[in-house]
């Protein structure tokens, strides 16, 4: 398939405002085309699941001037005047067409081959072996595609096209319920292959160890007491202040994945050695919480986020920062799937599987409706360090990927929200060269809107690590105010939630701060919703019916 066909297919979904013409207009495309899998996550503006392409957009504009002859400081013109890096690949590509570009003509296989590459283009000259990549694409684009390759790199579509609409679309086009097109989803965690599996009538999929398989969320109680009252037959878990794992055993080959999906095998081979040795099973998937230890307590997560990112020098890591793992979930055991069978049962075979050491053990788990065990067993997480607990419904199955209220999270503080940066401002002074004032944004269907601003309680290592992460992201500038592409998750405390219409979200977050930097956990799509922070608001004032807002 010719990749400007896709290129066409972008351009009418941007013209397009409402949720079910984009759905119908995907669906058509679908129907007809013959790279489906591709077209499908490349509608996304993805080429991989779990792997990011990994370009700066610094990087990305040095490939732009390269691909096109551009100096400078025309890119820095055309780019001011756009505020969109992909309209001035688009702008030059058109102007230079008739002495830079080759006349071969780009088709949906090469641009997605080229952009599969680029995460895995690593070590010495890794730079240059990647611009070459995208210079090879640019320089045989027509205007129109170099719009939406240099879109694709940044991951910044800007069509309006949400999971949920692919979902739909895909349904749409081979006569499926889009509730099955999700339950695939699930376990497969690739739209690309559910549009596929779909199109030849076979939208069944099983389990397989060394898949990732969507994690299932918990939502939010007002209290410990309102937790317990829920269920029937309630257990009560700490919530460690961790890394979610998934440890998929196939004889002696362990996989570890996070919560997003991604293989972080390599970056824990002491949990690799620990699960060969500690399981006890032929095949499984188990999910526990990786903790940060230092001299037998719990560290904050910013420690063992280094881990998560650190691609060399492993076993120093492993030296420096060791892991207690505590598993809580059974998946998959020995060829059956444990998803729809109740949690009593889960947790029994879970404890039959796991020989516990002290870095290797069961979650702290207590099974009671009794309100002083309750707030015993609570008391002893936060005395630990730990954040919390979760209630969970013992009669409940395992649903991947959402919250539907068969786990409750309790926290002893109000809950944290994990909000996405959408810009922020210079600072002034002599932190001028700064990013100090967050805008923080909450996700409202495939958009964001602002909640808030954080403008004060940063460090100045905070601010100075922070501003080299959004730099990169800038996509306009309105005099000190920069607008970001929302990327970066981030987790922030507050002394309480106030409506607000100074704020498109309806709400403000009082005295916010800033816990931690999520983006290894969670991309923007696992952060907090309006309504959350609406039902957030509700459980806030049952608490404190004095308190005004």
């Amino acid at each position: 398939m010719r990749y400007s066909q896709l290129a066409a297919l972008y351009s009418k979904l941007e013209k397009t405002p409402g949720k079910l013409e984009k759905r119908n207009t995907l669906a058509a495309f679908y129907k007809q085309c013959d790279e489906l899998e591709k077209v499908v996550l490349l509608s996304m503006g993805l080429v991989s699941t779990t792997e990011e392409m990994g370009l700066a957009r610094g990087l990305v504009k040095r490939i732009v001037m390269k691909a096109y002859g551009a100096s400078e400081k025309e890119l820095t013109r055309k780019f001011k005047e756009t505020g969109d890096l992909g309209k001035t690949a688009e702008f030059f590509a058109a102007n230079k067409h008739q002495t830079t570009l080759s006349s071969k003509e780009l088709t949906v296989e090469k641009v997605f081959d080229n952009l599969s590459k680029l995460p895995f283009v690593t070590g010495l000259g890794s730079q240059e072996r990647k611009q070459q990549l995208m210079i090879e694409l640019l320089s045989s684009s027509a205007p129109l595609e170099a719009r939406y390759i240099v879109r694709t790199i940044l991951g910044d579509m800007r069509i309006g096209v949400a999971a949920g609409i692919v979902r739909d679309a895909i349904a749409l086009a081979f006569e499926k319920d889009p509730k099955e097109v999700e339950k695939i989803y699930d376990i497969v965690g690739d739209f690309g292959k559910v549009a596929e599996m779909a199109r030849k009538g076979k939208l069944k999929a099983e389990m397989a160890v060394g898949f990732p398989i969507r994690v299932m969320l918990a939502d939010r109680a007002g209290s410990l007491e309102e937790a317990v009252g829920k269920f029937e037959k309630p257990a009560i878990e700490w919530k460690y202040d961790g890394f979610r794992i998934q440890v998929h055993k196939d004889c002696d080959k362990i996989k570890i994945f996070s919560r997003r999906m991604e293989d972080v095998t390599a970056q824990f081979p002491d949990i690799v050695k620990m699960a060969r040795e500690g399981i006890r099973a032929r095949q499984c998937i188990v999910e526990g919480e990786a903790v940060a230890i230092k001299g037998g307590r719990p560290q904050p997560f910013q420690m063992l986020s280094r881990r998560i990112q650190r691609k060399y020098e492993i076993e120093k890591m492993v030296r420096e920062i060791p892991v207690q793992i505590n598993f809580f979930e059974l998946i998959y055991l020995d060829g059956d799937s444990y998803m729809e069978r109740p949690l009593a049962e889960r947790w029994s075979e879970l404890k039959k599987i796991i020989c516990e050491t002290q870095s290797f053990r069961l979650a702290d788990h207590l099974e009671t409706k009794d309100a002083k065990e309750a707030k015993k067993f609570y008391a002893a997480a936060l005395k630990a360090g730990q954040e919390g607990v979760i209630v969970k419904n013992l009669e409940a199955f395992y649903q991947p990927g959402k919250r539907v209220g068969f786990w409750l999270k309790v926290k002893d503080i109000l809950e944290p929200l994990d909000l996405v940066v959408t810009g922020a401002e210079w600072g002034e002074g002599k932190r001028t060269q700064w990013l100090g004032s967050l805008i923080l944004a909450a996700r409202d269907g495939s958009t964001f809107k602002e909640t808030g601003r954080m403008a004060s309680g940063l460090t100045e290592e905070q601010m100075e690590s922070l501003t080299k992460i959004l730099k990169k992201l800038i996509v306009r500038e309105e005099g000190r105010i920069v607008k970001v592409k929302p990327e970066i998750v981030v987790e922030i405390g507050y002394e309480e939630i106030q409506k607000s219409p100074k704020y498109p979200s309806g709400y403000a977050l009082r005295f916010p701060r800033l816990l931690r930097i999520r983006t290894d956990e969670k991309k923007p799509a696992d952060a907090n919703t309006v309504k959350d922070i609406e039902k957030m608001f509700s459980m806030q004032t049952r608490r404190r019916p004095g308190k005004k807002s």
